[in-house]
């Protein structure tokens, strides 16, 4: 597709896409992916359509040489995106032929080679222990080399826009040396993070104007620029965009794939990638997340949880007449959704929305509304939260609009007792009296805490009266301390996320005892199971 830039610039064979998750971004720390992770990361990446794949260093690091080993032994089918091998420019002193680690490259079979040079005279002098004359006879070799070897290069110019600053005639040197050679596209690193959006794109345009060579661009994340200068050198003629999932890479990560092509797609209208495939962008983000065993961001933009979620009374109230005048693009055109949170700082059209969002009509119960309104201030001002709670905010609602029926038991006590053994084993024992069915119920388990003892006692009890209590897993349980008035008893917050195996739903519970807490949380999670259960009967 040939299209032209917001500066003008011809795209020539399209835009560059350039993914460098499984080089630069398996960089992060607390990241480690298996070579079978590797392919799968791969995988998701080519069915959002970038347009290549930097897949490692094959020569330097064992896991990266069998990645390139299976994907060209036919494990990597790759619709949209072309596999990238990273790599060194030749040693200094040593023939291009006779290194290595070029010829690591060609065995790569990659088709494509990114190809690292230092182009800051000082990095040169001090890191590399060469001439700039050497350095750029090293680049040239090795470029001339590869591509008479059928390969395409790129260039990334590491540590370029500080070298630029120091010495700017050595810098381009580096740059021409690749160009003429036969390199595609020479890349300007940000390699410390430390640009700024103007100054990085005043930049590339005069190494634009100076080079006539196509440009590209790679930006870390140390002044949380990284996206606005990606964008940046876009709008400056830049036609090639090295990204990384979810900004993931050392120090504070790269320039965020998602948001970069969230930006070029719906606001400089760019397609950069196949139109299907800009809805797929959230889901894909958190599969990647989940490889990476690290909890999606909930605040990223684009393609976060809360990318869209709007809490101030204010905004819910110009939601309510017109989604648009809050939110910067429909969500769906990313592949997220609109949540509109419950808080103290929630006012009637937050609680019409939210209960829109669950399945209430509250348009026509103003009373109801004002007294649910009333409600939720109250319980948020003692420490309760329904934001992260629909399932406890549900009920809520359901009980002002006189919708749920009695529950399906009603307590008449509880005990709790920890007993500490001589082998220092710690055994929790609670005992529980219900009243269920008709009938009064006691029971008593033991557990690995006194929450756990509960939840077990509580089961036992009802499970010869409940058909569907086995179905009902407690899947997560969160407890935060709430200290917000020094001189009092602390206030435990509790979540407890259930599911029955089809759906998940959270409760929360609020008191000074922990215990208390939880159990408020655990009767919220069965209230809510079983008017489900109702709903469908």
């Amino acid at each position: 597709m040939s299209r032209t830039t917001p500066a003008g610039t011809p795209l020539g064979d399209g835009f560059h896409v350039f993914d460098t998750t499984l080089r630069d971004g398996a960089q992060r720390e607390g990241i480690t992916y298996s070579v079978t992770d590797k392919l799968a990361v791969a995988r998701l990446l080519d069915g959002i359509g970038v347009g290549f794949i930097e897949g490692g260093w094959p020569g330097a690091l064992p896991k990266d040489t069998e990645f390139f080993a299976r994907a060209a032994a036919g494990e990597l089918e790759l619709k949209h995106a072309v596999l990238v091998a990273f790599g060194s420019t030749r040693k200094a002193g040593v023939k291009v032929e006779d290194d290595l680690q070029v010829q690591a490259l060609l065995d790569s079979q990659a088709p494509v080679v990114t190809l690292v040079a230092k182009s800051d005279r000082r990095h040169i002098e001090r890191a590399l222990r060469t001439t700039v004359d050497e350095n750029c006879a090293m680049v040239a070799d090795t470029v001339r080399y590869l591509v008479a070897q059928g390969r395409r290069v790129f260039l990334d110019a590491e540590h370029f826009f500080d070298g630029y600053a120091y010495d700017p005639e050595c810098a381009l040197r580096v740059l021409q040396a690749a160009g003429e050679a036969g390199a595609d596209v020479v890349v300007l690193c940000d390699t410390n993070g430390g640009q700024l959006p103007v100054g990085l794109g005043q930049t590339v345009t005069e190494v634009m104007a100076r080079t006539g060579l196509r440009v590209g661009i790679h930006c870390q994340d140390d002044t949380s620029c990284a996206v606005a200068n990606t964008l940046a050198a876009v709008q400056a003629g830049a036609t090639h965009v090295q990204c990384t999932a979810n900004g993931y890479g050392e120090r504070a990560g790269n320039a965020d794939l998602f948001a970069v092509i969230g930006n070029l797609v719906t606001k400089l209208g760019m397609p950069v990638v196949p139109a299907d495939s800009v809805a797929e962008l959230t889901r894909v983000s958190h599969a990647l997340a989940e490889i990476a065993n690290i909890a999606p961001d909930t605040h990223q933009a684009y393609v976060g949880a809360s990318a869209f979620a709007h809490k101030a009374g204010l905004h819910a109230s110009a939601i309510k007449v017109d989604p648009d005048l809050y939110n910067h693009i429909d969500p769906a055109t990313v592949g997220n959704g609109m949540r509109v949170l419950v808080t103290e700082m929630a006012g009637r059209a937050s609680l019409e929305l939210k209960g829109r969002e669950l399945g209430l009509d509250l348009a026509g119960r103003p009373d109801a509304v004002g007294s649910a309104v009333q409600k939720v201030k109250e319980l948020e001002a003692k420490g309760w939260s329904f934001e992260a709670a629909d399932a406890s905010l549900e009920l809520l609602l359901r009980n002002e609009l006189s919708e749920v029926d009695e529950p399906p038991f009603t307590l008449e006590s509880y005990r709790v007792l920890l007993d500490h053994r001589q082998d220092g084993v710690i055994v929790s024992e609670a005992t529980v009296k219900v009243h269920v069915g008709g009938e009064r119920v006691i029971a008593t388990a033991e557990g690995n805490g006194p929450v756990h003892a509960l939840d077990a006692a509580l089961r036992q009890a009802l499970r010869p009266h409940l058909s569907w209590m086995d179905s009902v897993e407690l899947a997560d349980y969160k407890v935060r301390i709430l200290t917000d008035h020094p001189g009092t008893d602390a206030i435990t917050r509790v979540l407890v996320e259930s599911t029955d195996g089809e759906h998940e739903w959270t409760t929360v519970g609020v008191h000074n005892n922990i215990v208390e807490a939880s159990w408020l949380a655990l009767c919220d999670a069965l209230a809510h199971k079983a008017m489900r259960v109702r709903a469908l009967a």
